[in-house]
């Protein structure tokens, strides 16, 4: 148990730091995903705090150095046991994972937001990495109805996938590019172009960029 949690200690990051992000990415009108990236960062740093503070508790009760609590207790157990904390799950993002995948996806979601917040906004947005992908999606709308002048509540989404021999350098000139989408009990069809019966022992598949 000690070493598991000396692991994830290890591998999770430091809290992002606000005040650089802001100065990177600064709240504007004509760009709402600015916005979004705060909100998102927000949110996984209460979670990356939470993670180390608990982890750091966890293994100084281990040693004997402060009292082990109820909550580092029941911690201790679902770390034992490859589940993922109560506390934690309640700072965190829906998701039926054991630990060990649960911290892996934590990982790649905070590379996604890392590249996006060192690199600018990205040319496809992983809508898998999104702490809230709800925040995104006005934030898509918000754009397009600023950049049309158009009222928010009269537009909606259109949907186009790219075939996969298509390179993605730079951004739509409308919309977003999204990857992360799956399909379950079908799959996309890359020579029809829609969508067809999953094939025998497949449940899940991936769709192409949307």
């Amino acid at each position: 148990m000690e070493e598991t949690a000396k692991a994830i200690l290890a591998k999770v990051p430091q809290p992002f730091n606000i005040a650089d992000l802001m100065a990177r990415h600064p709240v504007l009108y004509e760009e709402s995903m600015n916005t979004v990236l705060q909100q998102e960062v927000i949110l996984y740093n209460n979670l990356i705090n939470m993670i180390h503070s608990s982890l750091n508790d966890l293994l100084k009760a281990l040693k004997g150095l402060v009292v082990m609590s109820d909550a580092l207790e029941t911690m201790s157990i679902a770390v034992f046991n490859n589940t993922v904390p109560d506390m934690w799950a309640n700072k965190a993002y829906p998701s039926l994972k054991p630990l060990g995948s649960w911290v892996a996806d934590l990982l790649q979601r905070l590379e996604f937001i890392n590249l996006w917040n060192m690199e600018g906004i990205p040319v496809v947005f992983w809508i898998s990495g999104f702490f809230f992908p709800q925040a995104f999606i006005t934030g898509a709308l918000q754009n397009y109805a600023r950049q049309t002048s158009i009222s928010i509540d009269t537009i909606g989404f259109d949907y186009k996938v790219i075939p996969v021999t298509q390179e993605l350098k730079v951004k739509p000139p409308a919309g977003c590019y999204i990857s992360g989408f799956f399909v379950e009990g079908a799959r996309w069809c890359h020579d029809t172009h829609v969508l067809t019966e999953s094939r025998p022992k497949e449940l899940f598949t991936d769709m192409p960029i949307i």
